[in-house]
């Protein structure tokens, strides 16, 4: 299989690459690229615990990242644990962590605050598992049917995103549709409850609700025309120390990617099939569908920067954001080798 996408080229004018990086850190001689020779301690990669699915979560089981790290002089430092991007952008900022991943979304506001962290990586938006979900039986056909409702949405994140380009597309002003700013974690309840209307939300949540049989997308990310890139991060600090440790997490997180949209099964239920992190009955087949469908975690290209800067300009437009933020200078390019 050709991990590569065939129209994505990378943009050495527009980002600065991991071999810049060396040169900035004394010609690639940082602690972390020393280890790599066994001159020097091995520099530790702190990332958030990935639960029980995904590649992380396979990759922490079977030592198979450890073991790609290693090579880069570095091992990994399991620290708390995957939730939502402005948190974990300020774990970086303060330097307690040092990867991160979140969505172009919510990486707009968190570099719209105090931004001490760059993306290395890009996941084409999900187009099939993240959407405008409502209880089966709503009178809610369509997303001219939210005028006059309550749409739960994580402010300034993949939610408010989602909510106000759909509002976007159909021509309804956003103050005809009330927002109910909601930590994701505390929607689930809020939103079977009828409390909300609807739920702006993607696949980490929405597949337990449509695996109930209980929900369904009224409009998905291809309907919206969401440009929700998922991206990781990496401490600015770290990077620029370390940039063959990130060139070679890049690598293992690529390559590791594609095989997981070939067989997504695998990458379910790493640690326990039972429990409450577990992912069963028809809510693995929900996950595993959207994961075949979605995409590989890839270098950021020129095409990409410019959905990415259609996002921040939106978030402006929209006032989420007070200004239209920079994202093209919050970016390296892992495409070349350090």
């Amino acid at each position: 299989m050709n991990l590569a996408r065939p129209l994505r080229t990378t943009a050495a004018s527009a980002l600065l690459t991991v071999s810049a990086l060396v040169a900035l850190t004394a010609c690639g001689t940082s602690e972390a690229d020393s280890a790599a020779g066994g001159s020097k301690a091995t520099v530790t990669v702190r990332i958030p615990d990935p639960g029980n699915s995904g590649v992380l979560a396979l990759g922490k089981k079977d030592g198979s990242l450890d073991k790609a790290l290693s090579k880069a002089g570095a091992k990994v430092e399991w620290t708390g644990s995957a939730g939502p991007f402005a948190p974990a952008a300020q774990a970086m900022n303060a330097d307690q962590l040092d990867i991160a991943t979140g969505s172009i979304t919510s990486g707009i506001t968190s570099l719209a605050q105090r931004p001490g962290f760059k993306f290395f990586t890009a996941v084409d938006p999900d187009a099939a598992g993240e959407g405008i979900l409502v209880r089966n039986g709503s009178d809610i056909g369509s997303v001219a049917d939210l005028v006059g409702k309550k749409v739960a949405v994580n402010q300034g994140g993949t939610g408010e995103y989602l909510l106000l380009k759909a509002l976007a597309k159909a021509g309804i002003p956003a103050d005809k549709v009330t927002r109910v700013y909601l930590r994701p974690d505390q929607t689930a309840a809020v939103f079977n409850a009828g409390k909300v209307d609807a739920w702006a939300v993607w696949a980490t949540y929405a597949v337990a609700e449509i695996g109930s049989g209980k929900a369904h997308f009224v409009a998905d990310g291809a309907a919206i025309g969401s440009d929700n890139y998922s991206l990781n991060a990496v401490r600015t600090e770290f990077a620029e120390q370390h940039p063959k440790v990130v060139q070679a997490l890049y690598q293992y997180l690529h390559e590791a990617s594609a095989k997981e949209k070939q067989n997504p099964a695998a990458y379910l239920n790493v640690f326990t099939d039972v429990g409450p992190t577990a992912v069963t009955g028809k809510a693995k087949e929900v996950q595993t569908g959207f994961t075949a469908q979605g995409g590989t975690i890839d270098p950021i290209g020129p095409e990409d920067i410019a959905r990415f800067e259609d996002v921040a300009a939106f978030y402006a437009d929209q006032r989420v954001t007070k200004d239209r933020v920079d994202v093209a200078a919050h970016l390296l390019d892992v495409g070349k080798p350090a």
